[in-house]
């Protein structure tokens, strides 16, 4: 296949090695010294297995000189989307298939306000990476799911082609029937990890061995599972006893990427985060206090120092 990521951050860059290095023909989109860095060394992919390096095709800052591509993986912040999204187009073909890989429930939403909706599909990554120095991509822990499909879940050949893709590639592509389920269950996690975290500036150990923070965690996934199934999201009855039970086998000093963000001052993506579940819920007529209260104590921080 040929694919392009846009842009190489830590979900696109892990992709982009492992795609390269199993034949397929990769662009890499992504700019300043982390683009010098790969055309002049590569791409490197650090895990607990080792270290892979993967040469991509192209690697360019204008998406343009790439041309159609088969499959677009779009993962940037969630800031950077419309500009991203418009950066784009010149990749699409009739067939092309872009799909979102960004924290939140919105991306693909937000992506048919700018691209072909038909280009367009739906996704959530459940990888922890980052670029650690510019052309470096470090992966912690040991997992690597992917799931994706069309919009409205439906079967098609683009799809089968990518997760087969993926899957021969030495990482998880697993089907679904239901992919809004699948972004809704991840956001039920992330946002109350993303705003728990980062407004307490704790680590999950902290967060589990301090009982007021793990009653407000517990208290926020449960608003977000309870805006879920409002919105007519087919969440499973006990998510969020699901989503405690996997928090105890988290890394004790394992934080979500919008504390980490805030520690080192960059801007934060909590519009899409706890933002976005305090606006969903006043969509859907529920409230949500404490994602809401996660918000506003995060909002001074949002452009970083």
């Amino acid at each position: 296949m040929r694919i392009a990521t846009m842009a190489t951050g830590g979900i696109g860059g892990f992709l982009a090695v492992k795609l390269a290095l199993a034949g397929h023909s990769v662009a890499t989109i992504a700019r300043g010294a982390h683009l010098a860095a790969i055309r002049e060394n590569g791409l490197r992919l650090d895990s607990a297995t080792g270290s892979e390096t993967a040469h991509p095709d192209i690697a360019t800052d204008r998406p343009e000189d790439v041309g159609p591509v088969d499959a677009v993986l779009f993962g940037v912040k969630g800031d950077a989307l419309e500009d991203a999204a418009r950066a784009c187009l010149p990749m699409l073909g009739p067939e092309t298939l872009v799909v979102p890989f960004l924290n939140g429930v919105e991306a693909s939403d937000r992506l048919i306000r700018i691209l072909p909706e038909h280009n367009v599909g739906n996704g959530v990554a459940r990888v922890s990476t980052t670029i650690f120095t510019p052309g470096v991509i470090t992966q912690t822990g040991a997992f690597h799911s992917f799931i994706f499909a069309e919009r409205d879940s439906r079967p098609s050949a683009r799809v089968d082609a990518l997760r087969a893709a993926i899957n021969d590639a030495g990482s998880s592509a697993p089907q679904t029937d239901d992919v809004v389920k699948e972004l809704w269950s991840k956001f039920v996690l992330f946002s109350a990890l993303s705003g728990v975290t980062a407004a307490g500036r704790c680590t999950v150990g902290e967060l589990r061995d301090t009982p007021e923070l793990e009653a407000l965690f517990k208290r926020a996934l449960s608003e977000t599972a309870g805006i879920g199934r409002a919105l007519g999201v087919a969440l499973d009855d006990d998510i969020e006893e699901q989503v405690w039970a996997s928090m105890l086998s988290f890394p004790a000093q394992g934080r979500a990427s919008t504390a980490i963000d805030i520690e080192h001052g960059r801007p934060l993506e909590i519009d899409w985060v706890s933002g976005a579940a305090a606006r969903l819920a006043a969509q859907a007529g529920v409230d949500a206090p404490v994602n809401a209260a996660l918000y506003a104590i995060l909002l001074p921080h949002k452009q970083g120092r």
